[in-house]
């Protein structure tokens, strides 16, 4: 069985999502600030795609979809730090399927290298609910998140955004929350207009994570978690994906898989036995031979 295989779903399950009426926050893409707590219902659809079928598929979606302005051209760096129990309470909940599950996360939106203190990052409680997807999310400096999430700190914080805060502190506290791994890819981000308003449709590269050295500035050692010549397509719809992009996946031979970055970051680091992908890749910078093992150097991409 291929690697790719493997994140294949059995055709009975390979229908799109059923119709619903979720709400949801638009969008803003990279570098999103929220000054209050940001709700987003959605169904989410993923499946692989070759880097070389990549450019046809953006053509695909530039004829029929906007990029994101706040997506850069070639995509713009996402760094998510995952939060778990000791025993890997939410990796296992996602494993055997839970209909209802979460996991906490840290995220920043650009160059980790550029995070300080001051930087504005995401705190998130992401929850599946049956086959809808919800995120609740609010933005703080990233000082700020650290001494909260890590050092316990109460901190001040809106009104409108204290029982997110609450919920978190007692997820952290009631179940012993520490980071576990952190996963990274470059997103490139296209938006629906008129009819498709509620589509979303994101292409992530270069799939790497590491399970230590958590500071996002700090330039640790990254690894690949998904074969860098695949890349992630997300189809993210309020109630429907259109039959455009259904047809689309349909031409271009995507078909639906099951894979989460997290539970992937897990496997490839060792730290569950149902490791799908073996020992992960080192990411390399651009230029060095991945046959040179000794010319390895530690790199973000």
């Amino acid at each position: 069985m291929s690697f790719f295989d493997r994140f294949r779903d059995p055709p009975s399950k390979q229908d799109g999502p059923e119709a619903d009426s979720p709400t949801t926050a638009p969008s803003t893409g990279f570098q999103q600030t929220a000054s209050n707590l940001h709700s987003f219902n959605r169904y989410e659809i993923k499946y692989f795609v070759d880097e070389l079928k990549v450019p046809e598929l953006r053509r695909e979606l530039v004829a029929r979809m906007e990029t994101d302005p706040y997506s850069p051209k070639g995509g713009y760096p996402v760094t998510s730090l995952y939060y778990d129990t000791p025993d890997l309470l939410f990796y296992w909940e996602k494993i055997e399927g839970l209909k209802f599950r979460r996991k906490v996360r840290l995220r920043l939106y650009g160059e980790p290298a550029d995070c300080n203190d001051d930087t504005p990052v995401q705190i998130e409680i992401k929850q599946r609910v049956n086959r809808v997807t919800q995120k609740r999310r609010i933005a703080l400096p990233y000082g700020v998140a650290q001494r909260w999430l890590n050092g316990r700190e109460e901190i001040d914080v809106d009104p409108s955004q204290r029982p997110f805060v609450n919920e978190v502190t007692t997820l952290i506290g009631n179940l012993d929350l520490r980071p576990i791994v952190t996963t990274g890819y470059l997103r490139e981000a296209y938006v629906g207009t008129e009819a498709d308003l509620g589509l979303r449709v994101t292409i992530d590269h270069k799939v790497h994570g590491r399970d230590r050295d958590f500071d996002f500035a700090s330039g640790a050692e990254n690894r690949f978690i998904i074969p860098p010549k695949l890349a992630i397509v997300e189809l993210k719809a309020n109630e429907r994906v259109p039959y455009w992009a259904t047809d689309m996946t349909a031409r271009m031979n995507m078909s639906i898989i099951r894979v989460s970055k997290y539970c992937q970051s897990i496997e490839a680091f060792g730290m569950a036995p149902r490791s799908r992908s073996g020992a992960p890749e080192l990411v390399l910078p651009t230029g060095f031979d991945n046959r040179a093992p000794d010319k390895i150097l530690s790199t973000h991409y």
